[in-house]
């Protein structure tokens, strides 16, 4: 009952410190809680998220966590109801041994803004634990002689809770001769004495056998008991002395392991066996037997193992002095572990990004993380530091922490990647240091269009170029990352003569591979102004634009086109006048030709293919004037064919050629008895024609030849005979005699003739146009010829005319 009693009381408490619990106080922005040790897993110690003033799910979507350093989390966080609650059993002993405060100190971090909050947390004692006895009997040996009020040394007591639930006290189970005290500090271990209040002898008793209680002042208490054997021995007059009761010493922590540490010493009185003195630890504990180690004879400490100021700092050892009777002397040796600067820093990062965008503003924090050094004073102060020439900088946080934090506008383009190296240095001597590599990584944002390598460009294409030809290329450079960079090009939007530019050029999007869907003309249009867009792919995208100036080069693919002489459309022939009294370099006519090509490719010449009298005519080099070479003469003929070519300085060149006529004559009647050969037959049968008229006139010039031997025979003997004069009257009848009056005669029939020559030089045909004679009888009757209508040189002559009408005829012209 009583048991069960105590249980419901333990739970009361429990509770009672829980509700105590969720009460927090913030002192310098610190949050504190306060439990009760031995609490379940689970069980709740505050709500974090109101002190942080969160609400519950803001805990899991601002990433808050808890952040510590060395020692096993003894505390989390529930997400769902923002509470602070424990993560496991939690032993106040274990965790803060004898101190009267428990204090568990951590930080939580908010790590989207990497902000920390430090958190402090009491573990209260709870009477857990009941006083315990390093052994469970001890033997004393007492001399029969000792003194009364003599005091002698029992097993420590230690009870692990502090305050009321630590040792309180201890009685001896009843007995005459003995009684307990229990000296020492209020927490801690406990050393009790057994004090002799009654002589003994051991002839009356030898041996004497108690029972020691310990109890402490929890509620309800708890208690321990061990067996104490008292031996009462025969007397011996002295018992050891230590030099002194204290001994002091202070070590290094770096000592090397057997390293003398202190002698002690003790001194006997007696003689003989009664002083032979030796020494051995009491109130030994594990860490010690296993740190030191003790000589029995010499009383020399010396270190077994390597000491470890950050371990344990102080040591203190109880050392016993007994002589062979059992006489016994306690001393105790305290020794002080002075700290060495022998543990480097070490620097933990607790949070953040190995990631930043090259947009973030200076002030940022980037990297939470933590510094500490094991060593203590000055050895364990660290300083940290980055390089200078870094756009970042260090800021001192809470307990140790620090923030690298930006200080300047980041940008990828000049530094994508930062090696940081944060040395944690201490202020012991000589100092120690470490090193931490952070490899911090500029994020890309689209800061940058895409830039072209120059401000415009210049292309130049041959005319007649296949379609779909490449005909040059552009390239932009984005010097952002990723889809940042990826450009595509464009043609912005323009329209040519009247139609989209897009008709005519197109261009890769990917490649910048520009296109002629065309095939220009250089005579068309002469140059094409474009702009190109390069996008890249960013959010939102970036753009820029360069000019493109297309020129299209001249190709000789234009023949000269001749302008003067002009081709007539009617099928005749151009005629150029020369008279026969030209001097030399006499300007006939101009040949004026132009070519639709540009440049040389339109740099014309002349030059004289061919012509029916070599040397009488030259064509100026540049000018296309054609001249007299030589003086005209008699001989030369009355016409005369030219071809001129007319050719272009193109590679390779392409040439015109013009037919002229130059017609050679002083006078008109020259050049109407040789407009018949100006005729250009226009086929076969012209030409036949034609041949038939030579062989014609050549026949009638022999008959007329022959007639003229007989009209002069005649007239010699119209003087002599005029019967024969009447007889040629009579077979000319119908023929005016005054028209035949030898030559002065047909001078003047001749004279009388009034007739009018026209010639074109843009027509093929020559005119003759014979004007009514003044006289009554004509060689040619107007009813066979037609009246009044133009006698064309071409035309055929009259067939209905009588034999003599015709050689009359042919002899007027040839006159």
């Amino acid at each position: 009952m009583a048991v069960l009693q105590s249980r419901w009381h333990y739970c009361g408490l429990i509770l009672l410190f829980v509700l105590l619990g969720t009460l927090w106080e913030a002192r310098a922005g610190q949050i504190h809680y306060s439990i009760p040790e031995e609490l379940d897993k689970g069980s709740f110690v505050g709500n974090i998220a109101r002190d942080l003033g969160l609400e519950p799910q803001e805990l899991a979507e601002r990433g808050v966590r808890i952040v510590s350093r060395g020692r096993t989390q003894l505390f989390a966080l529930n997400s769902r109801s923002g509470s602070l609650v424990t993560a496991g059993r939690i032993d106040r002993e274990e965790i803060c041994a004898q101190r009267a405060r428990c204090l568990v100190n951590f930080n939580i971090l908010v790590e989207d803004k990497l902000n920390l909050f430090p958190v402090e947390v009491e573990i209260m004692d709870i009477n857990d634990n009941a006083p315990r006895f390093l052994r469970e009997e001890l033997e004393v040996k007492i001399t029969e002689n000792a003194a009364l009020s003599s005091r002698f040394p029992l097993m420590e007591v230690y009870d692990p809770d502090v305050g009321v639930n630590s040792l309180q006290g201890c009685k001896l189970s009843e007995n005459s001769h003995f009684s307990v005290e229990m000296p020492g500090k209020a927490d801690g271990p406990k050393y009790p004495e057994l004090v002799l209040v009654r002589a003994l002898d051991r002839e009356e008793q030898a041996i004497h056998h108690l029972v020691f209680t310990a109890f402490d002042g929890g509620d309800p208490a708890r208690s321990s008991v061990a067996g104490i054997l008292v031996t009462v021995l025969d007397a011996n007059d002295n018992a050891p002395v230590f030099t002194q009761p204290v001994y002091r010493v202070s070590v290094p922590e770096n000592l090397p392991v057997g390293t003398p540490v202190l002698s002690v010493n003790a001194t006997d009185q007696d003689e003989g066996v009664h002083a032979e003195v030796t020494y051995s630890l009491v109130r030994i504990t594990e860490k010690i037997s296993k740190t030191f180690c003790l000589n029995v004879l010499t009383g020399e400490i010396s270190t077994s193992a390597i000491l470890d100021y950050e371990d344990t700092s102080f040591y203190e050892l109880d050392i016993e002095a007994r002589d062979r009777p059992g006489l016994q002397d306690r001393a105790k040796v305290l020794i002080t572990i002075l700290d060495v600067n022998d543990n480097v820093p070490e620097v933990v990062v607790t949070s953040g990004s190995r990631s930043v965008a090259e947009s973030t503003p200076p002030g940022t924090v980037i990297i939470l993380f933590q510094v500490y050094d094991r060593d203590s004073g000055l050895n364990g102060l660290v300083t940290c530091s980055i390089s200078e020439s870094l756009p970042f900088e260090l800021e001192k946080s809470v307990d140790n922490y620090y923030r690298l934090v930006t200080n300047t506008v980041l940008d990828r383009e000049q530094v994508s990647t930062y090696n940081i190296t944060v040395t944690a240095t201490d202020k012991g001597m000589p100092p120690l240091s470490t090193e931490v590599f952070i490899s911090l990584n500029v994020a890309d944002i689209n800061d940058n269009p895409p830039a072209f390598p120059h401000t415009s460009y210049s292309v130049y294409i041959p005319e007649n170029n296949p379609r779909g030809a490449s005909i040059f290329s552009v390239t932009a450079h984005d010097p952002d990352n990723r889809e940042n960079a990826q450009v595509t090009y464009s043609l912005a939007e323009d329209t040519i003569q009247g139609i989209p530019l897009s008709s005519y050029i197109s261009i890769n999007s990917d490649s910048g591979i520009l296109y002629a869907l065309h095939s220009f003309d250089y005579e068309q249009f002469r140059d094409l102004q474009l702009r190109v867009i390069a996008s890249d792919s960013g959010d939102p995208p970036l753009s820029s634009n360069v000019s493109l100036s297309i020129f299209v080069l001249d190709q000789n693919d234009n023949t000269p086109e001749i302008l003067y002489p002009a081709l007539p459309t009617d099928g005749s022939t151009g005629v150029e006048l020369a008279p026969r009294s030209a001097e030399p370099g006499y300007l006939v006519t101009k040949v004026v030709a132009v070519d639709r090509d540009s440049g040389q490719n339109a740099w014309l010449s002349y030059r004289l293919l061919k012509a029916s009298e070599p040397g009488l005519f030259a064509v100026g080099l540049h000018t296309g004037e054609v001249r007299t070479a030589r003086a005209l003469l008699d001989r030369d003929a009355l016409k005369q064919s030219l071809v001129v070519v007319v050719q272009d300085h193109g590679q390779p060149p392409l040439s015109a050629t013009v037919t002229l006529t130059v017609a050679v004559a002083d006078s008109i009647p020259d050049v109407l008895a040789d407009l018949g050969s100006l005729e250009v037959p226009h086929d076969s049968d012209a030409s036949g024609l034609t041949l038939y008229l030579v062989v014609a006139v050549a026949a009638v010039s022999s008959v007329f030849l022959a007639f003229v031997i007989v009209l002069l025979a005649l007239r010699l003997r119209h003087w002599h005979l005029s019967r024969l004069l009447q007889t040629s009257e009579s077979g000319l009848a119908g023929v005016p005699a005054s028209q035949f009056m030898g030559v002065d005669g047909v001078r003047a029939f001749l004279q009388t003739y009034s007739h009018e020559v026209s010639l074109t030089a843009d027509s093929r045909g020559s005119h003759v146009i014979f004007p009514q004679p003044n006289y009554a009888d004509t060689l040619i009757s107007q009813e066979s010829c037609g009246k009044s209508e133009p006698l064309l040189i071409q035309e055929d002559f009259c067939k209905e005319h009588d034999s003599a009408v015709q050689v009359r005829l042919i002899a007027f012209i040839l006159i």
